[in-house]
């Protein structure tokens, strides 16, 4: 049974109709919420590489060293800080996820989703390699971020796999004729 929400969208047993496909009810909450927590990650990295790294709350001793991290010549790639990379990826990330593109946007929208993420992830591998075989230690801010980043990529790819053309519901092929005797 298909309900009408109210905003150009229904549902119909945990799917939400979105233009011509239905997309599991929970994808547009969990993406937004994945992030907005990588945003929020992000933000407080950038903060700290505007602001010198002074406050970061993270050991600096050992394996585990933000500021080791941070300040290395690796945090930034082509003279850009990796943080503003990250800012700018989940504030782009975020809009891309808010429900009314999930609902309404154009259908390129689910495959360039799935595009930045996976290129967010590609940029994870990077700097895990440039923490575990060039600087010798671990952000966990930045390991937070690299979860983030693989978390929404795993849950669009999901909810891609799980979607369904709007015209796939059998409810709404032509009855078959039962011609037997």
């Amino acid at each position: 049974m298909q309900r009408d929400r109210g905003d150009g969208g229904s549902t119909e047993a945990g799917l939400v109709t979105a233009g011509r496909r239905r997309y599991p009810a929970w994808a547009a909450p969990a993406t937004l919420v994945l992030t907005s927590l990588g945003l929020l990650d992000a933000a407080y990295l950038s903060f700290e590489h505007l602001t010198g790294s002074t406050s970061l709350a993270c050991s600096e001793t050992g394996t585990i060293d933000c500021l080791s991290v941070t300040t290395s010549r690796w945090s930034e790639l082509f003279g850009i800080p990796v943080a503003y990379l990250g800012l700018g990826f989940f504030a782009v990330m975020v809009v891309a996820c808010l429900p009314w593109f999930w609902l309404h946007g154009p259908r390129v929208i689910a495959g360039l989703r799935i595009a930045a993420a996976a290129g967010g992830l590609i940029m994870v591998f990077y700097l895990l390699w440039a923490e575990f075989f060039k600087i010798g230690a671990i952000c966990l801010w930045c390991t937070g971020v690299h979860v983030l980043t693989f978390a929404t990529l795993i849950a669009l790819v999901f909810a891609q796999i799980l979607s369904e053309p709007v015209d796939a519901d059998p409810g709404d092929a032509a009855p078959e004729d039962d011609t037997s005797d």
